[in-house]
């Protein structure tokens, strides 16, 4: 993995911050955007996070841990797929950094993921993560 190599997306949203937080950590909210994904998390530091369903017709099984949670500020966790094909080691692991910001009566949501290969897989994570941030501003303000 190449450090370097960090996905980025942002989004501006129009809703208070705490409407977006919610969205960001309420499980049923998440299955809406995020492709029908059941996370499963006592969103507590250092606790884990899974998240399960089915991707392009394969089941999966993802898994991380909260390594950061400041409510309405901060979500940072750990990530790993087995479906990457990759051994579960933390060197295959990324770090998915969720950054709320607000401007006037609005919300700025920046992400970053750290740990792609290579610029390719950067770009898809990067078309992923617009496309899931996109989703959630649909939801939240709705």
């Amino acid at each position: 993995m190449n450090d370097d190599l960090i996905a980025q997306a942002s989004i501006l949203i129009d809703a208070p911050v705490k409407k977006v937080w919610k969205a960001l950590v309420d499980p049923e909210a998440i299955r809406q955007y995020m492709f029908g994904t059941t996370v499963v998390s006592d969103w507590k530091e250092g606790n884990p996070i899974l998240w399960k369903g089915e991707w392009q017709g394969k089941a999966y099984e993802d898994k991380g841990v909260i390594l950061q949670l400041r409510p309405e500020r901060t979500l940072q966790y750990s990530h790993f797929s087995p479906l990457s094909g990759l051994p579960d080691r933390p060197e295959n692991y990324h770090t998915v950094t969720i950054e709320l910001s607000t401007l006037r009566k609005r919300t700025r949501v920046t992400l970053s993921q750290d740990h792609n290969a290579n610029p390719e897989e950067r770009q898809h994570s990067e078309t992923n993560w617009a496309g899931m941030l996109a989703a959630i501003k649909k939801l939240v303000e709705g």
